[in-house]
């Protein structure tokens, strides 16, 4: 038979190899897993044999391998398989072939699926038959498809060329080449290899934002973190409106008078309920540090606007000189400013409504 067919079909499995490298190196996706304990492979099949042989056409063989997967797409195998075949002619003398080799298996797929594979083998053909006994090289390729059954056992069916350069059994003859087809149950041993435990990565590091603030609070405890620098935030860094009520600091008629100091001289009775609103006011400011306010003074609707006007800004003033002086930046703080009789808040018909007039406002600016 010509060589020819052997040629050919060595270039076509090695290419088949080729492209199995390449996917194994280009794709993590083909192949879930794959078992790498050793495994015997029992195999049995049959032989269409080359007519050069002058044997029948058609002859069993069997064999056993030993092997493992080295790789989830390679597999190397030992091998030994035999075969009898029967001389034309009439004669009841036999050729026997005792096959050792090794054999490479590359395949194609998941794990788990039917995965085709090519194949490549060397091995050592020892002939016996009435001519000759010798051993003699030879080679085979082929392909096949392998399934798992369970998660010990593999299916396995294989057809292939196999060419033996046997020159001595037919002087005239210089190599034979057949064809086979078999069949294989892949038996592995041991128990399986326990799945790789991922590493527990280490917990993340929890960023110090003790140190970090947006708004003047603290990064660990601000829900609002991504609003501008300079909103007026509560204790959660979320906007809060902040509204500073001076409501009950109200003065004495005329006062405080020109060069006045004490506040409390000023302020209406009970002067110290006035002084508590307006301690209540510094504490406000402080827990919201970047809270501006205009101080602004009033009066109620007696005398001249002239002197009303000065004598609010005199209220203005001294509320003003008392938040700083209970530690309330002034840059904090716009003003003083006095608006006079302007915008009253009750009727200065009654004594009751020009009381109420005559007052200090702190307007937040937000």
């Amino acid at each position: 038979m010509n060589r020819k067919g052997l040629y050919f079909l060595i270039a076509l499995a090695l290419g088949g190899v080729g492209a199995a490298h390449a996917q194994d190196s280009t794709t993590t996706t083909t192949t879930s897993s794959y078992d790498g304990r050793w495994y015997i492979a029992p195999t049995v099949g049959g032989y269409y044999n080359d007519t050069d042989r002058n044997t029948n056409s058609r002859q069993v063989y069997y064999g056993l391998g030993f092997g493992r997967f080295i790789a989830p797409n390679t597999s190397i195998d030992v091998f030994f398989d035999r075969t009898k075949r029967t001389i034309d002619g009439g004669s009841r003398d036999r050729w026997a072939n005792n096959n050792v080799g090794v054999a490479a298996r590359f395949y194609y797929g998941d794990w788990n699926a039917w995965r085709p594979y090519a194949l490549v083998g060397v091995l050592g053909s020892y002939h016996m038959n009435p001519a000759d006994n010798a051993w003699s090289p030879a080679a085979e390729v082929g392909v096949g498809v392998s399934k798992t059954i369970t998660d010990s056992t593999d299916f396995r069916v294989e057809g292939g060329y196999r060419y033996d350069w046997d020159d001595k059994s037919q002087p005239e003859k210089n190599g034979y080449g057949d064809w086979f087809l078999g069949f294989s149950i892949v038996s592995r041993f041991g128990e399986p290899a326990a799945a790789p435990v991922a590493a527990t990565p280490p917990p993340p590091v929890a960023p110090d934002c003790s140190k970090q603030f947006r708004n003047g609070v603290n990064l660990c405890d601000n829900k609002c973190p991504d609003l501008p620098e300079g909103t007026i935030v509560g204790p959660d860094g979320c906007p809060q409106k902040v509204v500073i009520d001076l409501r009950g600091v109200n003065f004495k008629f005329d006062r405080p008078k020109k060069g006045e100091t004490d506040i409390k001289k000023a302020l209406a009775e009970p002067t110290a309920d006035s002084v508590a609103i307006l301690d209540q006011a510094v504490d406000t400011l402080q827990r919201y540090p970047q809270v501006k306010v205009t101080v602004a003074g009033y009066t109620d609707s007696k005398g001249t606007d002239v002197y009303n006007q000065s004598l609010s800004e005199r209220r203005a003033a001294i509320v003003f000189n008392y938040l700083t002086a209970h530690g309330i930046a002034a840059d904090r703080l716009i003003g003083p400013f006095g608006h006079g009789k302007n915008d009253p808040i009750g009727d200065n018909a009654t004594d009751a409504g020009r009381a109420q007039n005559r007052r200090t406002e702190l307007q937040v600016q937000q």
